[in-house]
């Protein structure tokens, strides 16, 4: 009985593991599951203790042994979704970031969007001009420390805290002086819902993005914002595709399409190629799931999607949540007292200033001093032109852009090189975001080639020139060993699929559903076949089996067939029983 007893529970235990979800302010709440516990009772579990209602908005994220990130599935269970072994290791993040975060019913939610977007700014995915950068860090600044106090915040104050990739000096002067003047008063929720009000109207708010390759073989960041689809390439937006024009999403291996309709008679499919099939699969998924929460009415309207049009081939996928419409709809139902806000306090390194929420206190490097022809050429990007192309938004061309187009041609005119020598931009150079501090990674496949270094924004060296003149002038004998070495890579990348190769691939499709379909009659035949020759007695067989054709089937192929191979049969039985 004891070691009955001791068994059942050993037995338990084995169903039951840990679970550690970093939240959004990077502080980690561990919990214990069952096993074939599903995604929506882990979500339900951080969101109680979070004291979240309005949390359609945000998703739990995990990462699989082949670095590929994944949002976690809540009609699944979660064992079978995270192919490592327990403790399971996750975040929660904001997976659909709302359209008009001032909607928000309760302060808790806008804290939690805050933070990302923080989050966001912090690993370069939010990308804004100098002046904005400047007040979007003001009003992180008197969300965290509340109003200056000379006698606590001494000069240079506003450096201890980092809110970008990089930024300089006079950066940093710039956003205490804002701090000092223009933000007095304002208390951490009304700084904070300024600065989700400025971060809405910027180009890439709500990009998560992608990495891709185009038709060309050129790097590309694919992103689902709360906008449409967004395709993003060396810093500049070259794409943008409201959710009312894209009609379908599709990939196949690591190709992957959208198909849109920007006029009745104007129908566009851009082609992008992901680094694995993985990769593929993900990015098909968030935006299938994008699509339905941002553009359908209802969940109602929510219907399984393939990957593929033959039904025995691809995936099938189908969005399982509220759209934001039911979303909004719900949220003003709530009526209860706000939950109370717990922002938690660090000091920074200096030990002087007191602030919350720990992401913006992370030491990295600063940009001290910049040569001034790399300020020209870091300036001509896309955060200097982003409120240009939201207003040309509507014209969005229909191949990929590439790196030398003009991307300030909206404007009508390039910026001078007086006012592009004296502003800053807030970005990496590159392009190269990452989804929190941890490891979640964006799989950065050739991101460190010299060939692609100036596709992301960053000068070009004189390798870099060398490997373009040998991909212009690809089968000519290159005079530098470096300018062959990049014709080799250039030969070597994978182009897009020719008329050829899709013909191929339509002609496999066809013949593999003819192969299918004649697979399937011939089963069906075997089996009406043993069916009529059983001993079933029922009205349809009695009915096939009085009918001539099955009376000259059965004696003259039927009856044959079957004495041959009883008789082979017998022959064989002999054979093993004398040996």
């Amino acid at each position: 009985m004891l070691s009955r007893l001791m068994s059942s529970s050993i037995r338990s235990l084995d169903r039951e593991c840990n679970c550690t979800v970093r939240l959004l302010d990077d502080s980690e709440y561990t919990c214990t599951i069952q096993r074939d516990a599903k995604g929506q009772y882990l979500f339900d579990v951080i969101c109680h203790h979070l004291n979240l209602l309005e949390k359609d908005y945000f998703g739990i994220r995990y990462v699989d042994p082949d670095k590929q990130r994944h949002w976690l599935e809540f009609t699944k269970s979660i064992a079978k979704q995270i192919k490592s072994q327990p403790p399971f290791t996750m975040c929660l993040r904001v997976k659909f970031y709302p359209p008009d975060p001032a909607a928000l019913k309760e302060e808790i939610t806008r804290y939690l969007v805050f933070l990302q977007v923080k989050r966001d700014l912090y690993h370069g995915r939010l990308l804004c001009k100098t002046s904005d950068a400047a007040l979007l860090a003001a009003y992180i600044l008197q969300a965290e420390i509340g109003d200056h106090d000379p006698g606590k915040h001494p000069d240079g104050y506003s450096s201890k805290f980092q809110f970008f990739p990089k930024h300089s000096e006079k950066l940093e002067r710039r956003i205490a002086d804002i701090h000092k003047t223009e933000l007095i008063g304002q208390i951490p929720e009304i700084s904070e819902l300024n600065f989700l009000q400025k971060a809405q109207n910027l180009e890439t708010y709500g990009v998560d993005p992608h990495p891709c390759k185009d038709v060309s073989g050129n790097p590309a960041f694919l992103a689902f914002t709360p906008f449409g689809f967004t395709v993003l390439q060396g810093n500049r937006r070259v794409h943008l595709l409201n959710w009312e024009e894209v009609t379908k999403l599709k990939f196949e291996a690591k190709t992957f399409h959208v198909y849109a309709n920007q006029t009745e008679d104007k129908k566009i499919i851009l082609t992008f190629f992901a680094p694995t099939p993985e990769a593929c699969k993900h990015l098909w998924k968030c935006g299938v799931e994008n699509q339905a929460f941002y553009k359908l009415e209802k969940s109602s309207q929510v219907r399984t999607v393939s990957s593929s049009n033959l039904f025995f081939k691809g995936s099938r996928f189908r969005y399982s949540g509220k759209v934001a419409k039911e979303v909004m709809e719900q949220s003003a139902k709530i009526k209860r007292d706000p939950p109370e806000i717990h922002r938690c306090v660090f000091l920074s390194r200096a030990g002087m200033v007191p602030s919350r929420s720990c992401p913006s206190i992370t030491h990295g490097p600063r940009l001290t001093s910049v040569p001034r022809t790399r300020r020209r050429a870091v300036h001509i990007s896309i955060m200097e032109g982003l409120e240009s192309l939201r207003d040309s938004a509507h014209s969005t061309p229909v191949r990929s852009v590439s790196h030398g187009d003009s991307f300030m041609s909206s404007r009508g005119s390039m910026m001078d090189s007086s006012e592009a020598s004296t502003s800053a931009v807030i970005s990496d150079e590159a392009y190269s975001p990452s989804d929190s501090m941890l490891s979640t990674p964006v799989a950065e496949h050739g991101m460190e080639n010299p060939l692609n270094r100036h596709l992301n924004g960053a000068p070009r060296s004189v390798e870099d020139k060398e490997s373009e003149a040998g991909a212009s002038k690809e089968g000519q004998t290159a005079e530098f060993s470096s300018g062959r070495r990049a014709l080799r890579l250039v030969k070597s990348r994978p182009g897009p699929p020719s008329d050829a190769e899709e013909l191929n691939k339509f002609i496999l499709s066809v013949l593999r559903l003819f192969l299918v379909t004649i697979g399937l009659l011939f089963a069906l035949l075997l089996l009406l076949i043993m069916l009529t020759e059983s001993d079933l007695d029922i009205a349809f067989l009695r009915d096939i089996r009085k009918t001539p054709e099955f009376q000259q089937f059965h004696f003259e192929y039927f009856c044959p067939l079957r004495r041959w191979f009883a008789c082979k049969l017998r022959w064989m039985g002999g054979f093993l029983i004398s040996k």
